[in-house]
């Protein structure tokens, strides 16, 4: 399912009562934090939007599927989108065969290499914190893990980015 036909079919379940008593909206949540949540795996999923696509629409539907049991809607559907598209990079999910005609400055495409050397965690953190400009907090809170983990995955990965751009530097000389 793509992301506009899960738009669609929100229309038809917008809210969704939990057995808590609590009333998730799902149209609006993913008006408002689809757009960041569907950047944020394009770039930890290295410039695959047919996997960000994917795992957006596919999180945003068992979402709705298991709205009874979800406290925190909006941190249960980082979580399973970014599951969802780590799992799809596992599988090696083919690319998409024909050329987009929008892609990305070849800048970009360095560094989306770059954060595909990053281990999934250490890209996720990086992704949230740096494009999405979430704190460590929030981070971790999306994540599912505490906040001096994540602050040690942005450390490690700017590292590692930091090394393997200043890599890709030296190269083209």
């Amino acid at each position: 399912m793509d992301v506009a036909a899960m738009h669609a079919n929100l229309k038809g379940v917008a809210s969704g009562m939990t057995s808590t008593g609590h009333v998730h909206d799902f149209e609006g949540l993913f008006r408002d934090d689809g757009p960041g949540l569907w950047r944020s795996l394009y770039a930890y999923v290295g410039g695959r939007r047919d996997i960000a696509d994917e795992a957006v629409a596919e999180a945003f539907a068992r979402a709705i599927a298991y709205r009874r049991g979800i406290r925190d809607p909006l941190a249960w559907i980082y979580r399973t989108a970014f599951r969802i598209a780590a799992e799809e990079m596992r599988r090696g999910a083919p690319r998409p065969v024909d050329p987009d005609p929008t892609a990305e400055p070849p800048e970009l495409g360095e560094l989306l290499h770059a954060l595909r050397q990053l281990s999934p965690n250490q890209r996720a953190a990086i992704v949230l914190r740096f494009e999405e400009g979430m704190s460590v907090e929030e981070i971790a809170r999306r994540m599912g893990i505490v906040a001096p983990t994540v602050r040690v995955h942005i450390h490690r990965g700017r590292k590692r980015l930091r090394e393997l751009l200043r890599a890709e530097e030296v190269d083209d000389a």
